[in-house]
């Protein structure tokens, strides 16, 4: 049996939980609960701070996580990425107070910089070759400037509105970041076997999310021409109808160019056009 880690409250909590059930893995929540059994998959779930699910991998107290890539990237424990999976994405960023007269990296030579990630920040002073005095900070980091604690700060941005509300902006994105499927390296043949047949259905459901079915009643003599217009994942399946010179065509398409094939198709007399949502039928 899998055992998988996942932060045990908060936004990543939700959408881990999320994505298990469009698995068809279940977990029954409980109050205080350390580990719960799953069902629909030989899987137990570990509900930990994100901050520790990196060195619960790494140390195989559990086989795989579920966390921030800013989490592993900051805690530098050896874990293995199976795959991003699309939700929690977030920047890590330099921001300086508004009334700042900001010219770029140079500007944090010698200054105090506060932040909860200081390994990924001293890395990235490393690089731009930077000396700055780095303030670890636990908490409400975009409050340092305002109360003297630093002169910027370096943290979690997503919306940016937090930043706005205390008088400051952001200048520099030093790392990008999503949650992300993370695997302790010494896992045996059958852990990484289950840890597959799991990767697969996570891949085919973040796969399926920018996909739509097309169903649609079609003149077989524009069968040939409706299939160049209908890249999809594979060749469209054809169907032949009980009316004497028709099909019925089905099809894959990605959402970016769904509409714009769809009204090609209608120009060459396709009808009876259906959309429907490939996620919800791989349920």
């Amino acid at each position: 049996m899998l055992r998988i880690a996942i932060q045990a409250k908060g936004r990543l909590n939700e959408q881990s939980l999320g994505l298990l059930l469009e698995a068809g893995i279940s977990v029954a929540e409980g109050k205080r609960r350390l580990i719960a059994r799953a069902e629909g998959f030989p899987l137990e779930v570990l509900f930990l701070r994100d901050d520790d699910i990196p060195q619960a991998v790494s140390m195989g107290v559990a086989d795989l996580g579920i966390v921030g890539q800013n989490e592993v990237a900051e805690k530098g424990y050896d874990v293995e990425q199976a795959m991003p999976l699309g939700f929690g994405a977030c920047r890590l960023s330099l921001a300086v107070p508004n009334a700042a007269d900001y010219t770029g990296p140079d500007y944090f030579r010698g200054r105090r910089v506060a932040t909860s990630y200081p390994n990924i920040l001293r890395g990235y002073f490393a690089r731009q070759g930077i000396e700055a005095e780095i303030h670890t900070i636990e908490g409400s980091v975009e409050i340092a400037p305002a109360v003297g604690l630093s002169d910027a700060i370096f943290d979690i941005v997503s919306s940016g509105g937090t930043l706005v509300s205390n008088g400051l902006r952001e200048v520099e994105t030093v790392l990008r970041s999503e949650a992300a499927l993370i695997a302790c390296p010494s896992l045996d043949a059958d852990k990484r076997s289950q840890t597959e047949q799991l990767v697969f259905r996570f891949r085919s459901i973040r796969e399926s999310r920018d996909m739509k079915y097309v169903l649609m009643n079609l003149p077989v003599e524009k069968v040939t021409e409706a299939t160049a217009l209908l890249p999809g994942m594979r060749s469209p399946t054809i169907l032949p109808l009980a009316q004497e010179g028709w099909c019925s065509l089905h099809a894959v398409i990605g959402k970016a160019q769904l509409w714009e094939r769809i009204e090609r198709l209608k120009a060459i007399g396709a009808e009876g056009i259906l959309v429907l949502a490939l996620e919800n039928m791989i349920r």
